[in-house]
């Protein structure tokens, strides 16, 4: 993979989501960890997003270890600040944030760079601005963005041009079509899809709080409270139907409806386990039936 093809990942369709690496669902066995990026990579998925639960940095040196020798192979993607810094520090200085990705990941560039602007009262202009400067020194092959709404997204495309946009974005999560979705196409983006399995209510393993072992953050995540769990309850229960009338699990049908939606569209699951791993992977060569398709963008339309 050389710098600047960011492009070429999308055939693949689906990529590893690393953020469960590093522990915000629990305990991560490292060896086992390593192993199962290794494994993606085995497997084609040689997108590798290195977002990181928190500062500690363990996510960018696994995947730095795993990719060691295989740097061609692996299209790899960092973020300008964790998911735990306050918004005030996204990208302050997305050149101290890259440099410290490199650093940790001990390559000597990104292929993506996810940029998340802090918002008012610094504009998305002079963040991507900024950020520009990384790709002209050839450490960023392309710049992505992430927690922006469309007309955000117009005005970052404008100062430098963008690779994809990343958006939570699932069937329990639709929002994205509403805008920001219409506005990427028509600027000829990819969207990467964060979270295409909601946390995992779509994968079907989970059905209410009990079934998060102790230190999983989605116990403090609103989506994941005792009344959500009860108000998705009947539609994750639909999900497991279809998916059994088509000899398939929730997982995979999610990811297969998700996929449906277009080429531009590249979920970005995340997990710890190879078995679901590779489970993620297949919904890739699943052609899914109109009818099933249009029974699960039925039945989990947005509210208007």
């Amino acid at each position: 993979m050389q710098r600047g093809t960011w492009g070429r990942a999308v055939p693949a369709r689906l990529g590893l989501g690393c953020l469960p690496l590093g522990g915000g669902y629990g305990r991560v066995d490292p060896a086992r960890a390593l192993r199962l990026v290794r494994h993606a990579l085995d497997s084609g998925a040689a997108l590798l997003d290195a977002a990181e639960p928190d500062a500690g940095g363990e996510v960018l040196r696994l995947v730095g270890r795993a990719v060691a020798g295989r740097r061609d192979e692996a299209v790899i993607t960092a973020h300008s600040r964790p998911l735990t810094a306050p918004a005030a520090d996204a990208a302050a200085t997305p050149a101290a944030a890259c440099d410290r990705a490199l650093a940790l990941l001990g390559v000597d560039h990104l292929d993506l760079f996810y940029l998340h602007p802090p918002g008012s009262p610094e504009p998305v202009e002079e963040t991507v601005g900024a950020a520009a400067a990384l790709v002209a020194a050839g450490k960023v092959g392309a710049l992505g963005i992430a927690g922006v709404d469309a007309g955000q997204l117009v005005r970052a495309h404008a100062v430098h041009p963008l690779a994809t946009v990343a958006v939570e974005y699932s069937l329990l999560d639709r929002g994205a079509e509403r805008d920001l979705l219409p506005a990427a196409r028509r600027l000829g983006l990819l969207v990467t899809a964060v979270r295409p399995l909601a946390g995992g209510l779509l994968a079907g393993r989970i059905a209410a709080r009990a079934d998060l072992g102790p230190g999983d953050a989605r116990l403090a995540d609103p989506r994941f409270s005792v009344e959500r769990l009860a108000a998705v309850r009947e539609l994750l229960t639909e999900l497991q139907s279809t998916a059994s009338r088509h000899d398939l699990g929730a997982a995979r049908l999610a990811l297969a409806w998700l996929l449906s939606r277009g080429e531009d569209v590249l979920p970005l699951p995340g997990t710890r386990d190879r078995v679901h791993l590779e489970m993620n992977l297949s919904a890739r060569r699943i052609e899914l039936p109109a009818p099933a398709r249009e029974t699960l963008t039925a039945l989990f339309a947005p509210p208007s």
